[in-house]
């Protein structure tokens, strides 16, 4: 059987990724980095979002520059998605929110413990209350956001900030007047797709 070939620029992304997985401890806590990674066929598809993104003149990432850039050099090798297509969530948001997977189903690698993606939202955009069992850990890597938990107090994050969420629970974000890229990781029920939650689910 032929290896599977992997992008560069991805390469150079799991890189990056497993630095700053296991230098910061919120990340670290989480789960460990997996030891597991296998190299899976990943197909390329440009989607609207990877524009909104790469035309960004500007997004402060503090500590966090490197794992930024290395996120927008793999772009024109990822499979974007379109995680809410057929919902009611609507075609401006789909092709303003800008996600692909590092490890996982459509990723590069896969392992049987994490997930991991790449999450970008606009300036003065909201992403709706949505909630999937998978536990999930959010870490800033550039711009800032307003990070929404049921039930508990929002907190608005910049680079390095980290913020967890747990099964099911619903949750959202809002950005104000700057763009968030976020690091993104799941554990546990990962082939479990997030849905909208609906307004009887909120407290």
């Amino acid at each position: 059987m032929a290896a599977v070939r992997t992008s560069t620029a991805f390469n150079t992304l799991l890189d990056e990724v497993r630095r700053v997985h296991e230098a910061h401890p919120a990340t670290r806590d989480f789960c460990a980095f997996p030891d597991d990674l296998q190299p899976q066929e990943m197909a390329a598809l440009h989607r609207p979002c990877a524009d909104v993104m790469l035309a960004e003149a500007e997004m402060e990432a503090g500590d966090y520059t490197a794992l930024r850039d290395a996120m927008f050099a793999a772009s024109s090798d990822a499979l974007w998605r379109e995680t809410y297509a057929g919902t009611e969530i609507g075609r401006d948001f789909m092709d303003r929110f800008a996600c692909y997977c590092i490890i996982g189903s459509g990723g590069q690698w896969s392992s049987a413990t994490m997930s991991a993606y790449l999450v970008y939202m606009p300036a003065g955009f909201w992403y709706t209350w949505h909630h999937h069992p998978a536990e999930e850990m959010y870490l800033v890597v550039a711009g800032q956001g307003e990070f929404l938990r049921n039930g508990l107090p929002s907190e608005v994050l910049g680079p390095g900030g980290a913020v967890f969420h747990e099964s099911n629970q619903p949750h959202a974000l809002q950005t104000h007047d700057h763009p968030v890229l976020a690091y993104v990781i799941w554990r546990n029920n990962l082939g479990i797709k997030p849905v909208l939650t609906p307004p009887e689910m909120l407290s």
